[in-house]
């Protein structure tokens, strides 16, 4: 029997039901672990790992799906499926519309500017020769200039890792490690420390908030290059093509042929001087790899989990991010990156368990978000699925009309950044116009684009007469007053903006769709019961969970429920 049969088998049997359902971890020991290790895999849809399970050996996924408590049914429970919204709540088991982290990007209307999520001009990167004394410069003519400062304070609440230095009395051990400075820091929270991964240096970098200057070790695993080891190599299948599943799909019209990349195996990461050599690592499981190596020399020389006092570490994983957006879920480059993404998973779990052991650590996998697949492909399986393109929205006829409705001069829409549309506020205040009057009438009018599901007023948001269904509780919880635009958008399922950050790509995902919502959580390590839940659960529950089996208080905008069957009775 396959491992994908068993867990059917075990979804459809009563008496596994029957045993299973309730059950508290009676295995568990009474001693709290010795490591909370969160592992995050970017874009992981809840479908892909079940794929290609039975093809994978024991040791990475393989481990925690055989040994661990495995929830089929879990989703993030807001609209705006991206990054950072994900990853805030998973350590914060708060909602966006909570938390604040509501987009990876939004528009602040008192700087007039866009804001990216964790830019923090007052906390510049780290220099590799910082000096413990220079004292950090901040230029404030420059409010619109984009800074390359990061912290997380645009985290609006506490988040588990928090929660473990308050009670440890700050002597837990905090850190957070991520090819994207967002996985890291958000994960890391106010009182950890985070790391990710620099593409113009190839470094794992850290900013001013965490450190004055960089731990030795640190140094020491940059100056070792290991970046370089990819230099003049190539991404190669792992195993004979003919064992794959899209074996005759290299070479799909709507994956991205990246210069120099390229969209069929092998993939060449080029010369280490080429401009784009550290871009190319993150589009292949070379991301995860160079990961997985800052995260175990962190592991031994920061001594995690070699006392009484119970550590955190948080690795997010980016590289299934990237191969989506540029390959899109169903292709060869996916099924590859997964098979590797398994490998380097069990090499990360084998570390943790020479060093901690797995006994005493508590593991928890899951996801920032889902993701689409492209919309070429899914057209040529027939179902209706479109590329949408807002910017012609507003010199459509009837964005036309609106302006001469209430006779405003050359815009009404100052923005438009996923989900929200933001008004040119100035312009309808110079007119004397009710802005609330105006989104309305924009809603209405973006509702009849083509491709698009549902816009809604923002005051319409949060007046709360809404209809209680998933898509309308999933806005509502995106919703956050000081952040969001005048105009929240739903495009239709299966379509989307065909661009991330001004390029072109095959797959996307930020809607609340379930293909973005759906994500995996699986619990195991530390004596908790192999078994499959399939009751539905949400990612705010896992910072509930952790929090409870810690014995910490519950982050500050903690909106989970426990989830009892990886608990002690």
């Amino acid at each position: 029997m396959t491992p994908s049969t068993k867990y059917l088998m075990r979804s459809v049997t009563p008496l596994f039901m029957a045993l299973t359902t309730g059950l508290a971890c009676n295995a568990l020991a009474d001693t709290p672990p010795k490591l909370v290790l969160q592992i995050t895999v970017d874009q992981l849809r809840a479908d892909l790992p079940m794929r290609y399970l039975e093809r994978m050996p024991k040791g990475g996924l393989r481990y925690l799906y055989d040994k661990g408590t495995v929830f089929t049914d879990a989703h993030h429970n807001h609209a705006n499926t991206e990054t950072v919204v994900g990853h805030a709540t998973l350590a914060t088991g708060a909602t966006p519309a909570v938390h604040g982290m509501i987009g990876n990007v939004w528009f602040d209307r008192d700087e007039g500017r866009l804001i990216y999520n964790v830019e923090d001009a007052e906390f510049p990167l780290l220099d590799k020769n910082a000096d413990v004394n220079r004292k950090t410069e901040i230029d404030p003519t420059q409010k619109k200039a984009k800074s390359s400062g990061r912290s997380p304070n645009k985290i609006a609440v506490s988040t588990f890792s928090d929660e473990l230095v308050l009670h440890t009395n700050q002597q837990a051990k905090v850190f957070a490690v991520s090819v994207k400075d967002r996985g890291a820091i958000t994960m890391a929270g106010q009182s950890g420390k985070a790391f990710w991964f620099s593409k113009k240096t190839g470094d794992f970098v850290t900013s001013r908030y965490y450190y004055d200057r960089y731990p030795r070790w640190v140094s020491q695993w940059n100056d070792e290059n290991l970046n370089l080891k990819y230099a003049n190599q190539n991404w190669q299948l792992l195993h004979p093509v003919q064992d794959y599943q899209f074996k005759d799909q290299d070479n799909q019209p709507w994956e991205i042929n990246m210069p120099g990349f390229g969209r069929t195996f092998p993939h060449a990461y080029g010369k280490a001087n080429h401009p784009y050599f550290n871009t190319f690592l993150t589009l292949s499981p070379a991301g995860d790899e160079l990961t997985t190596s800052f995260a175990e020399r962190l592991i031994l020389e920061e001594q995690l989990g070699q006392d009484n006092i119970t550590d955190y570490l948080s690795v997010s994983y980016s590289s299934t991010d990237y191969v989506g957006h540029m390959f899109g879920s169903a292709s060869l480059e996916m099924e590859d990156n997964l098979l590797r993404l398994d490998r380097t998973l069990a090499r990360l779990l084998k570390t943790v368990d020479k060093q901690v052991g797995l006994k005493n650590t508590v593991i928890v996998l899951s996801a920032d978000h889902g993701g689409a697949d492209s919309v070429p492909y899914s057209q040529k399986l027939g179902m209706n699925a479109h590329y949408i393109a807002p910017d012609a929205w507003d010199t459509q006829p009837a964005f036309n009309r609106l302006k001469k409705t209430f006779a405003v001069g050359k815009n009404i829409i100052s923005a438009y950044f996923h989900p929200y549309v933001y008004l040119d506020r100035p312009a309808l205040e110079k007119k004397g116009l009710d802005v609330n009057t105006v989104a309305d009438a924009v809603a209405k009018e973006v509702s009849k684009m083509p491709g698009v599901e549902v816009a809604i007023a923002s005051h319409q948001i949060a007046s709360g007469n809404l209809p209680d269904t998933q898509l309308y509780r999933s806005i509502i919880n995106n919703h956050n007053p000081q952040r969001s635009g005048d105009v929240f958008v739903v495009f239709e399922a299966h379509s989307f903006i065909n661009d991330m950050d001004g390029l072109k790509v095959s797959a996307h995902h930020g809607s609340p769709w379930r293909y973005d919502t759906h994500v995996p959580i699986v619990f195991a390590g530390y004596g908790i019961r192999s078994q499959q839940v399939n009751r539905r659960v949400e990612t705010v529950d896992i910072a509930t969970t952790l929090s409870i089996l810690m014995g910490t208080k519950l982050p500050s905008g903690a909106d989970g429920n426990a989830l009892s069957e990886v608990l002690p009775d």
